[in-house]
């Protein structure tokens, strides 16, 4: 059997299902090899067979054990990509939806939760209906779920746009990250646009390099079609190298300079920003609660991803001022304070320089940070998030983020290498965070800001291989709801 006999087979047999965790196949089931960075497949055809796979796709080349299943031997079929094999078949499986929805992908280090957000808002503008699958959720229009990844498997993201369908949905917008594209989980889908944001210093505890990094962000805008968009950042160094890849037209867009999409930038105030947004000659003003010359930036890599869905600029500029907020992006946290307390997911050196070159302008008194870093992922970054806040913030809380195996100390002092003078008086650690966010809104005078970063819009901590119930935001309103009562400062 050939795999393009097998997909017909999976096309018209309801009762087939497809699996890529031989723990989850069930007799007469499709189980499909699929070698990854942290274990491989194959090594694990013996138990699928023995679970009942009648089908078995394995990488071309590899040895194969002379397995049974209960009803027989399973019919083997070699593929060079087994991955790319696995996002054909899910789609078959499920009756090809992704072939019923409009496609959309933004991939970049930032920017990414919040252009999907942007995208959706625009397309509802627009009276029609949109899929969002990314950090924060995953919403078919039938159910909304958090999210384990940003980019979640290929079975996944089929069943989730099976339900789009049927939920009356015309669009589709994906968070597109580099793991997910290195290893082909969104193989199947054809993308009507695909933007890309930047990149910056961040999982290179994975790609090794940043060269492998924007490879792997580059796939997405090799496999677009020529009638299809690739939406491109003019203000980023490698939008240049990802033109060249891609055979799409290209939309460029960029802040204050001349581009196919710009922004030209009017005010910005902590309550929020307005920008005049021009595209061929013709302009529409948005107002947004959100902040940041990076955030405008966002809002263009969202108007561009629209243009090259079909809509258009009136109804773009309505969709991105409609959007009220993201959750965990400068999130506002509600009180009736005299200082602001704000919520953001920054968690690289990039993104906390971002943030707080935002907000340092706008604030009135000290801006005061709290920030740590997450355990068993890049290490490369903590220095240079503690020399950024260190040049940026005036009061400085260092604490935990989500340590998971590490122990939180060994993490604290890789940060504070950073420090050129770890021993100042506005430093102060405290690996406690619910106590760091305390004592950070303790110390908030009248016109301060206070920014928790790091979090953002997550609902847990994980210490060792447990989560937490822990929420930035929650933890921030209690604080701020016992300093009223209080009457404290």
């Amino acid at each position: 059997m050939t795999l393009d006999e097998l997909l017909t087979f999976v096309s018209s047999d309801r009762h087939t299902a497809v699996q890529i965790d031989s723990r989850r196949v069930r007799p007469g089931d499709v189980f499909i090899a699929i070698p990854g960075p942290n274990c491989d497949g194959h090594d694990f055809i013996g138990p699928a067979a023995a679970s009942g796979s009648k089908y078995i796709v394995h990488q071309s080349g590899r040895s194969i054990p002379d397995v049974s299943s209960p009803s027989g031997k399973p019919v083997f079929i070699a593929v060079e990509h087994p991955a790319i094999a696995a996002g054909r078949l899910a789609q078959a499986a499920r009756g090809n939806p992704a072939a019923r929805l409009t496609n959309l992908a933004v991939t970049g280090t930032k920017g990414k939760t919040t252009i999907t957000f942007l995208v959706r808002s625009c397309i509802e503008a627009a009276g029609n209906k949109c899929g969002l699958i990314g950090t924060i959720v995953c919403d078919t229009g039938a159910s909304v779920t958090p999210s384990s990844l940003t980019t979640p498997d290929c079975l996944t993201i089929a069943e989730a746009q099976r339900q789009m369908v049927n939920a009356h949905a015309q669009y589709m917008i994906i968070e597109a990250s580099s793991h997910a594209l290195s290893q082909d989980r969104l193989a199947g889908i054809n993308f009507r646009a695909a933007a890309f944001t930047n990149l910056t210093g961040d999982h290179m505890d994975y790609h090794k390099t940043k060269e492998d990094y924007l490879a792997a962000k580059t796939r997405l805008f090799t496999a677009l079609a020529p009638e299809a968009t690739a939406v491109l950042n003019k203000q980023a160094a490698e939008s240049g190298s990802i033109a060249r890849a891609t055979k799409a037209r290209v939309y460029w867009y960029a802040v204050d300079e001349p581009a196919d999409l710009s922004a030209r930038i009017e005010s910005m105030t902590v309550e929020g920003t307005k920008f005049t947004l021009e595209h061929a000659g013709r302009r529409a003003r948005v107002k947004t609660p959100l902040l940041g010359r990076y955030n405008v930036a966002n809002h263009l890599a969202a108007a561009g991803l629209c243009l090259g869905a079909g809509l258009d600029l009136e109804t773009i500029a309505a969709g991105l001022s409609s959007l009220k907020g993201v959750p965990g992006r400068l999130e506002k946290v509600s009180n009736n304070s005299d200082f602001a307390v704000l919520v953001d997911y920054a968690h690289t050196d990039d993104a906390l320089q971002n943030v707080l070159t935002t907000l340092k302008p706008l604030c009135r008194g000290r801006l005061i940070t709290v920030f740590g870093c997450g355990g068993d992922r890049d290490k490369t970054k903590r220095p240079r998030m503690a020399a950024v806040v260190e040049r940026l913030a005036d009061v400085i809380f260092v604490t935990s983020d989500n340590p998971r195996t590490e122990k939180p100390e060994t993490i604290i002092s890789d940060i504070m290498v950073g420090f050129r003078n770890p021993s100042s008086e506005r430093l102060t650690v405290e690996p406690d965070r619910r106590k760091a966010i305390e004592l950070a809104i303790e110390a908030a005078h009248p016109d301060d800001i206070v920014l928790l970063a790091g979090k953002g819009h997550e609902t847990y901590q994980i210490i060792g291989d447990k989560k937490f119930d822990f929420s930035d935001k929650d933890i921030a309103r209690e604080c701020l709801k016992e300093r009223l009562c209080t009457g404290s400062r």
